[in-house]
């Protein structure tokens, strides 16, 4: 008769249990022999210990285990175990944050050339499928931070500390080459520049100064009846005008101090000057042999009346795709003057309020001051990681902001050359800007559909508006030159003593100053907001496809709008003739 084959061990917990067991085993035995001393006995017993862990451990099935020390010699274990990993996680982590560390301390070049120059040198990919320059530059500032910290890594015990000291001051040095264009002394020309603009913006600044606080005591009825009646004008605009500006989309429009004319910058290279409100073409420049995306009037031109001389005055200035900034005079069809210095599209440009300088932004990540009368350039200053979209003079004159494609603004002091403020919170590109005339709001239109309203005197975003259903590619507030007619027909009829005399007339234009703000966006909309409250008053549809441009005449008599379909339009009260 067979016998039943030998029933098997179950084993529950795998190998963890036989060694849970064995080494339960080592330690009550390890206990036995220090309870007993370290005699000979003793050393009989380590023998015998010596031998029992060599006993196959389904002999220790049978005896009695204490689970409770099983338990813990495998908790034991698990969390030596598990140290390690999160030790491991730990040097991991600290390692990487090491890098970020040392990743931001590193002067990476902005330029692209540079970046993919330096990118060959190391041995990398000039470009990756699916880059922009933006990413290529985080690339080359992450594989140098790679190999910083390879080095530091490498370095002997006793190098270790010349690494860490002496990389510093390399870093450093590195980083002062890099800016050294920006950083070292300036010219004597610029030097001469920062103090007219000082001298310049001092005087304006006080000037303000002093109106606003006289406007602090106007009557508290006329200033809400004035908001009223501004209000029910907004809330009346509608298409006043429209016309056809050029065979390609009209990226720019801009109104003469005088609010007589409009300049229009098109896509074809073109500029055209036409007459408000007949919309009738006067004039068409050709200079440019690319897109035009800036155009800024001098202050105090008056183009219309500049057309009957041969003046070579400057009054306006443009610059587009082909790198160039041109200097033109109303009378004359050429430009009368060319500025060179940008690597890339110049996408805007803008008069200081003295009319002696010019500032123009660029794809090639800068921003640059010019002198008009030497029509040399004063001041290339780097600040962006990404291509600089729009720049405004403040209406002091003392401060410029700029933003592009990196989602962030700045303020820089033109008196000292310093930045002042970075206009933080957009989520995506910024393409338009501008300054309210009381001197300390900003606006900013962003690709994430939103205006955010900056105040320098907190230093701080004070609003976000939720302003379109696409992106914003410009805003502007109305800075008055004059009184509104249609709000001086309607403060006259509220108060016939009210505007007898010109100082109430500018006073009122003041007051009316910076009251609303104008938007444009890919939505195919303008839109018509009131400044403190930031309400939407006036929707004006009209065009089709993309508003790349909006403008508000200094008189307050329309708004101007430019678009992707070549037309522009001109918006006004209804009861406005």
């Amino acid at each position: 008769m067979s016998q039943p084959p030998p029933k098997k061990e179950r084993v529950h917990f795998g190998t963890l249990e036989r060694e849970g067991v064995a080494l339960a085993k080592r330690k009550r035995q390890e206990e036995d022999i220090d309870n007993e001393g370290d005699g000979e006995d003793g050393g009989d017993d380590m023998l015998q210990l010596a031998e029992s862990t060599k006993e196959d451990p389904r002999d220790l099935a049978g005896s009695t285990v204490d689970l409770d020390l099983i338990d813990e010699s495998l908790g034991d274990a698990i969390d030596d175990q598990m140290n390690d990993e999160s030790l491991e996680r730990r040097r991991r982590a600290m390692d990487e944050f090491e890098r970020k560390k040392l990743a931001r301390s590193i002067a990476v070049p902005t330029a692209d050339l540079e970046v993919r120059a330096q990118l060959r040198s190391l041995d990398h990919p000039v470009c990756l499928f699916g880059e922009d320059a933006g990413d290529r530059r985080g690339r080359l500032r992450y594989i140098l931070s790679k190999i910083a910290i390879d080095q530091r890594k490498s370095a002997a015990p006793g190098d270790l500390e010349d690494v860490m000291t002496h990389g510093d001051a390399a870093e450093e040095e590195e980083e002062g080459g890099e800016n050294e264009e920006f950083y070292t002394e300036g010219s004597e020309e610029l030097r001469q520049a920062r103090h007219k603009i000082a001298v310049y913006s001092l005087a304006h600044a006080g000037g303000r100064l002093e109106r606003q606080r006289k406007d602090c005591e106007a009557d508290l009825a006329v200033v809400r009846q004035r908001r009223q009646n501004l209000v029910k004008t907004l809330q009346s605009y509608t298409n006043d005008g429209s016309q056809v500006g050029g065979e390609r989309p009209l990226a720019r429009i801009v109104f003469s101090a005088d609010s007589k004319a409009l300049l229009v910058g098109s896509w074809s290279g073109a500029i055209k000057l036409w007459t408000v409100p007949q919309c009738k073409e006067v004039r068409t420049y050709r200079g440019h042999t690319d897109r035009v995306g800036g155009l800024s009037f001098r202050p105090q031109s008056a183009a219309i009346h500049a057309l009957d001389t041969e003046s070579t005055v400057v009054d306006f200035a443009s610059g587009a795709a082909d790198k160039t900034i041109h200097l033109w005079s109303a009378a004359k069809e050429t430009p009368v003057a060319t500025l060179h210095g940008h690597a890339n599209r110049v996408v805007h440009v803008n008069f200081h309020p003295s009319g002696d300088f010019l500032g123009s932004a660029s794809y090639d990540g800068s921003w640059r001051l010019w002198d008009i009368a030497t029509q040399r350039e004063l001041l290339l200053q780097e600040g962006h990681s990404r291509e600089v979209f729009c720049l405004r003079f403040q209406c002091d004159g003392s401060l410029v902001a700029t933003a592009g494609l990196d989602g962030v603004g700045r303020v820089w002091d033109l008196r000292s050359g310093r930045s002042v403020m970075a206009l933080e919170g957009h989520a995506k590109e910024i393409f338009g800007l501008d300054w309210s005339p009381n001197g300390f709001h900003v606006a900013t239109g962003s690709a994430d559909n939103t205006v955010r309203v900056f105040d320098l005197r907190k230093l701080e975003s004070i609003c976000q508006i939720p302003a379109h259903k696409s992106m914003i590619t410009d805003v502007r507030f109305f800075h008055a030159a004059s009184l509104p007619p249609a709000l001086a027909a309607a403060n006259c009829s509220d108060d016939s003593t009210m505007m007898d005399t010109s100082t109430d007339r500018e006073t009122n234009a003041r007051l009316c100053s910076g009251q609303y703000l104008v938007s444009a966006s890919n939505d195919g909309l303008v839109n018509v907001w009131t400044t403190g409250d930031w309400k939407l008053q006036k929707s004006l549809p009209g065009h089709v496809g993309k508003v790349m441009s909006v403008d508000v005449a200094g008189d307050g008599s329309y708004i101007a709008s430019s678009g992707y379909d070549r037309t522009f339009k001109l918006w006004g009260p209804e009861d406005f003739a």
